[in-house]
Parts: C-alpha cells; sequence; structure tokens
C-alpha cells in the first residue's frame, strides 16, 4: 500500500551551478554538482536532470556515482547557458543506511546567473545554489 511506503526527508544533500574557469578552452564553464554536507556517505546516486518551459523540453541526462562521500561534492554535468531561460530539474536519488532516498532540485528559469550568487557549502566558491 502506497501509505506504508516511507520516503525519509533528505537533509543536507544540495545542488548547485558554479562558473568555473577551463584550461583546456579558455572558457568559462557553467557547472552543476551534487554536494553531500552530511557526516554519512552517499551509495549509488543517480542524477536525472532535464530543462523544460511550457513550450519547450531538453533531452533527459542521467548520471550515476557509486559513491559520494560524507562533506564531499561531485560535478553532475555541464551545462550550456542556453538552457539557463528554462526550468531546470535536478532528480537526485540515493541510498543511505539501506534506505532510499530521492528529492527533486529545481532551478527556476533564469536563476542560474551571476546576480544570484552566494557561498557554496564545501566548495570554496560561490554559485547558485538549490537546498
Amino acid at each position: 500500500m502506497k501509505k506504508d511506503i516511507e520516503i525519509p526527508k533528505v537533509e543536507g544533500v544540495y545542488m548547485a551551478v558554479v562558473q568555473e574557469y577551463n584550461d583546456i578552452y579558455k572558457t568559462d564553464d557553467w557547472n552543476a554538482y551534487i554536494i553531500n554536507d552530511t557526516e554519512q556517505d552517499l551509495e549509488m546516486l543517480l542524477v536525472v536532470s532535464r530543462g523544460y518551459d511550457a513550450e519547450r523540453e531538453t533531452s533527459i541526462m542521467r548520471h550515476k556515482l557509486d559513491k559520494l562521500p560524507a562533506k564531499s561534492y561531485a560535478k553532475a554535468e555541464w551545462m550550456q547557458e542556453d538552457v539557463f531561460a528554462l526550468n531546470n530539474e535536478f532528480r537526485v536519488t540515493f541510498f543511505l543506511e539501506n534506505k532510499m532516498y530521492d528529492k527533486k532540485y529545481v532551478f527556476r528559469k533564469n536563476s542560474i546567473n551571476k546576480n544570484a550568487f552566494q557561498p557554496i557549502p564545501l566548495m570554496n566558491t560561490k554559485g547558485v545554489l538549490v537546498k
């Protein structure tokens, strides 16, 4: 029964979009990161992303990480600036203590910009954060 399914609340796991200089191509790239600001390792992470608005939708992208250690972060994907005009959704699923967790993080359209920068936990940089 649906009422018997327990879905634990996700705390201490965030998504961030930061702008970083790419030494190889000499460009300022935008990258999405998954951040584990908890004291425990996350296992079997799956990040599913898409961009959308009322008229358009991007392809669905899937990324897998076997493990994201406690107090660490990992790059989920590179983002083109063209998709910032869309809502950018990241659905994150992972296991912690043999329980499955799931959370949807949404960067609303036009919210990814330098005016929205704030300090990003663990990364020692600024960017756009969704908790």
